[in-house]
């Protein structure tokens, strides 16, 4: 790691576009600790029976038959940056095919605040389940990012192997929901699309960017009902300390986080969890499950408040 290499590879930006992907995973890695991935045996193994017996849980719970992606990952941070890079990059394109001549200084900011922002993310994403959007091909991917699970798991005072374990099961929860809706990669990906070229014209598209984030709240929202669901082992605690360290953090990190969306995010999670709880406090989790027949079925942003509207709408 070196602070030098990182700015060298930044300023160094090159290319006609407004940013250089390469240097962005170049100098996002220079300025990141990979952290260990030294597993031994043993925790191998724990990694693959905890995704195994998470899969076979949430079936279970939701009655959805789904598999496993081919490609279950233990990955250090870097793994993680070169992994996720493409996505950006492809997220971007609309962007960068509408930029006309660009100032080198223009590109070197680009750059630069590209590999912040996945080194960022890089220190404080724990698993992920990669759909690949935008990719020319479907195979999805389940990753885990070691370092933070175990870093995450000191900090909070957890025993590490059932951290991850929990980490595991609302991983393979969101696998479970790509697996129940073929149609939802394609949905998202059309969604982005919008968004991303209105963008590219200096326009934003309310709308597009309000169903996205009603998508996503369902996609996190049933995420978190499931593991509550299936987990099996108490969880309670786990939560609370997660939410004391986010209470905790400091005010930069938190001004990072809002700019980077990850305070939507959140919100995704708890308005979601909320409209689920609400559907099977009213019914069942087969019916709160009935969000993934098609995309008529998700919820609008008005019944994400308003549960009964939804199932009115769809009985």
């Amino acid at each position: 790691m070196s602070l030098y290499r990182s700015v060298r590879a930044v300023t160094g930006a090159s290319g006609e576009g407004p940013i250089d992907w390469s240097a962005v995973v170049e100098a996002a890695c220079e300025s990141t600790d990979p952290g260990s991935l030294e597993l031994d045996p043993g925790e191998q193994e724990g990694y693959a029976s905890d995704v195994s017996e998470a899969r076979d849980r949430v079936r279970e719970v939701t009655t959805i038959d789904f598999d496993l992606p081919e490609r279950v990952e233990v990955m250090n941070r870097h793994h993680w940056l070169e992994a996720n890079v493409g996505t950006f990059e492809r997220v971007m394109e609309p962007i960068e095919q509408q930029a006309e001549t660009i100032p080198g200084v223009a590109r070197i900011a680009n750059t630069g605040s590209m590999a912040f922002a996945l080194s960022f993310l890089s220190r404080h994403v724990l698993g992920q389940y990669d759909p690949l959007l935008l990719a020319d091909n479907d195979n999805h991917a389940l990753y885990f990012v070691r370092p933070n699970i175990k870093e995450v798991a000191e900090k909070l005072d957890v025993p590490y192997p059932r951290f991850r374990r929990w980490i595991a099961f609302h991983e393979v929860t969101h696998a479970a929901e790509f697996g129940a809706a073929p149609w939802l990669p394609g949905h998202l990906e059309s969604a982005m699309e919008d968004a991303v070229k209105n963008l590219s014209t200096g326009s934003i598209d309310r709308d597009t960017l309000g169903e996205l984030d009603t998508t996503m709240t369902a996609v996190e929202g049933y995420a978190e009902l499931v593991m509550d669901e299936a987990f099996d082992d108490e969880y309670a605690d786990l939560r609370r300390k997660l939410d004391e360290r986010r209470q905790g953090r400091s005010p930069v990190e938190k001004l990072i986080r809002r700019l980077l969306g990850l305070s939507v995010k959140r919100r995704q999670y708890e308005r979601g969890k909320e409209f689920f709880d609400g559907v099977i406090a009213r019914r069942d989790i087969e019916t709160a499950g009935r969000v993934w027949e098609s995309p008529e079925m998700l919820p609008t942003d008005a019944e994400l408040d308003d549960p009964d509207a939804w199932l009115a709408r769809i009985e």
